[in-house]
C-alpha cells in the first residue's frame, strides 16, 4: 500500500493546462543545445511538477548530468515524438493507456532494459499493471511513476451519494458537476453495471454502451451546474456552495476535506477509476544511461516522497508510504478501506475508441 501525497491540479488541472514551454533547469539552456555532451544532458518531456527543481539539483550533484524539462500532456508528447520519429527527448512520461497504440502506429519508443532498473523499488502491483498495458510484441515499453484516482466528492451537510449516477438524482438538480471527458463516460458506464474496458475489443458493443451512457448524461444535464474544465473551477464551486456533489480527483477531494471536514471524497460503489503516468524511452533519445540513472534516482523512497509532495499524487515507489503525511494516510484509509481492490485501472486504448467517445460527448454538449 502506498500513501504519497497529491495536492496538485489534476489532478490534472495544473497538468492539463498544457504547459508546453521548455523549462531550462540545472544549467541547461535549450532542448537542442548545440555541442552539448549527450551523456551530460537529460531531456525529459513530462507533466507539471513531476521533476522538482530540488531533485534536479541533487541529481546533477550526484551524477554530473544536467536535466532539461519540457512540460506537456499526453497528446503533445505523442505529437512531438511522432513529428521527430522519437527524437528530441531522452525520457517521456505518457499515461500507461496511451503507449501501445502510439508505439504500434508510430514506433516512437524503444524497449526498456529492465536489467538497468532497480525493479525492487517499485510497488509490485503497479509494476504488473503497467506491464499488462505497455508490453508490445513481448517487449516492455514503460515503468510506473505517478498515479491517482477519480471518484466522488459531496458536502455531507447537504447530501450523501454512493455512486456516479447519484449525481443525477432529482434532489440534486442544478447542484452537481462532471467533466465533459471520457472519464465521465467510463464512470457512468461502470455505475450502470457494465464494464466498458471489457468491451474494448468489441466495437459494436462498445458503441452501444457509449450511446446508452450518452442518453443517461443528456437526461442528467438539468442536474449539472456546469461541465468543469479544471480543478480550480470545481473546487471553487464546492467551496462556495454552488456545487453539492461532483466527480473529482482524489487530491482535490482530500484537499477540500482538510479545510472543511463536511466535504467527503469517496470511492464509488462501482469503483474509482485510476490513471498512471510512466517512464518511457523515446526511440531516438541520445542518453539512455542518463534516463535509467534518473529513474533509479527518483524511485528511491526518500526521493519519491519528494516527488509526491511536489505533484500531490501517489508514486509507484515502494516504501514511500512510510514518509507520507499522517493525515493523508488517514484520508486514504478512510476512502479506500480495502486498499486498491475496488479501483479500475485504465487499460490501453485501442485505435478508434476515442472517436466513438468523441461523437457521444459532442451529442451531450449539443443537447438542450
Amino acid at each position: 500500500m502506498i500513501f504519497t501525497r497529491r495536492f496538485r491540479p489534476h489532478p490534472r488541472a495544473r497538468r492539463m493546462a498544457c504547459l508546453l514551454a521548455a523549462l531550462t533547469v540545472g544549467g541547461a539552456l535549450a532542448t537542442e543545445h548545440a555541442g552539448a555532451d549527450d551523456a551530460k544532458v537529460l531531456r525529459i518531456i513530462t507533466w507539471a511538477d513531476y521533476v522538482p527543481a530540488e531533485l534536479i539539483a541533487q541529481f546533477a550533484r550526484e551524477s554530473g548530468i544536467q536535466v532539461q524539462v519540457t512540460l506537456s500532456n499526453n497528446e503533445e508528447m505523442i505529437s512531438k515524438l511522432r513529428a521527430t520519429g522519437g527524437a528530441g527527448f531522452d525520457l517521456a512520461q505518457p499515461s500507461q493507456d496511451r503507449i501501445i497504440e502510439a508505439q504500434q502506429e508510430f514506433r516512437i519508443y524503444k524497449p526498456l532494459d529492465a536489467s538497468k532498473v532497480r525493479l525492487e523499488e517499485f510497488v509490485p502491483e503497479l509494476l504488473e499493471t503497467v506491464k499488462r498495458n505497455a508490453t508490445v510484441d513481448g517487449k516492455l515499453y514503460a515503468l510506473p511513476y505517478v498515479w491517482g484516482t477519480e471518484g466522488l466528492i459531496y458536502n455531507s451537510k447537504r447530501t450523501k451519494i454512493t455512486d456516479y449516477t447519484d449525481l443525477c438524482r432529482p434532489d440534486l438538480k442544478g447542484k452537481t458537476a462532471v467533466r465533459l471527458k471520457r472519464p465521465t463516460l467510463m464512470a457512468f458506464a461502470l455505475a450502470s453495471g457494465k464494464d466498458p474496458f471489457a468491451l474494448y475489443g468489441n466495437t459494436k458493443a462498445y458503441t452501444a454502451l457509449m450511446d446508452q451512457v450518452g442518453r443517461t448524461l443528456i437526461a442528467c444535464k438539468p442536474n449539472l451546474r456546469f461541465f468543469y474544465d479544471n480543478k480550480d473551477q470545481l473546487l471553487n464551486g464546492v467551496r462556495s456552495g454552488e456545487i453539492d456533489a461532483a466527480m473529482a480527483w482524489d487530491s482535490g477531494g482530500w484537499g477540500l476535506n482538510r479545510t472543511n471536514p463536511d466535504i467527503k471524497f469517496i470511492n464509488p460503489r462501482s469503483g474509482s477509476i485510476a490513471w498512471m503516468d510512466t517512464f518511457v524511452l523515446p526511440a531516438r533519445g541520445r542518453n539512455d544511461a542518463g534516463a535509467y540513472a534518473w529513474i533509479n534516482f527518483v524511485m528511491r523512497p526518500e526521493n519519491a516522497a519528494r516527488v509526491a509532495k511536489s505533484v500531490g499524487n501517489f508514486t509507484a515507489a515502494k516504501g514511500a508510504d512510510q514518509l507520507a503525511d499522517a493525515r493523508l494516510r488517514a484520508q486514504f484509509a478512510e476512502t479506500f478501506p480495502d486498499g486498491l481492490k475496488n479501483i479500475k485501472w485504465y487499460p490501453a486504448i485501442p485505435a478508434g475508441l476515442e472517436e466513438i467517445e468523441g461523437a457521444v460527448l459532442d451529442r451531450i454538449k449539443a443537447a438542450n
